[in-house]
């Protein structure tokens, strides 16, 4: 089963503190700061995530984009994040997919939900994110750990008697 996260930008902005802190001093920062952590969580996961802001907010009317190998959409004029991503739910589900949308509109979970997607709060998302970070953390420390052991086990001193001769060639 695949599953398709579709996120309204501006709505987990506005609603989370790290990103709300950002938007305050760049705007453009903030968007991505999003799309870095939603790559992140895209990449741990396995979800395929989508991206979506309001065009008014920026230059870019009607475009979509990759970056850190994530959709990013702008909706066309006079189409809001809303609109486009319940087409977006109409559009991508099938029997073989989960759809989950992430926004704190109340009216917009109650649409989507009523699509057949599955709903998330900014605050459920963020939460999501933060363990998905820890996961990473983890998951980079125990690789590190890894590459240093060796078949035979070396007193601390050793390793680095044998770190410095491999630095001084």
């Amino acid at each position: 089963m695949e599953d398709i996260l579709l996120v309204d930008g501006y709505n987990m902005i506005g609603a989370w503190p790290e990103l709300r802190d950002l938007k305050d001093r760049d705007f453009g920062l903030a968007r991505d700061r999003l799309v870095e952590i939603m790559a992140e969580y895209q990449a741990y996961t396995g979800y395929k995530v989508k991206v979506v802001f309001d065009a008014h907010m920026v230059a870019g009317i009607g475009k979509k984009y990759h970056n850190h190998r994530i959709d990013v959409i702008y909706t066309r004029k006079n189409e809001t994040a809303d609109e486009r991503i319940e087409k977006l739910v109409h559009e991508l589900k099938r029997i073989d997919t989960r759809i989950h949308v992430a926004t704190s509109d109340f009216m917009e979970q109650s649409l989507t939900f009523g699509s057949g997607a599955l709903r998330k709060s900014a605050r459920e998302l963020l939460s999501e994110t933060e363990l998905t970070e820890k996961g990473i953390d983890i998951e980079v420390e125990k690789t590190r750990k890894q590459q240093h052991s060796t078949k035979i086990p070396l007193t601390d001193e050793i390793a680095e008697i044998f770190e410095k001769w491999r630095r001084q060639r």
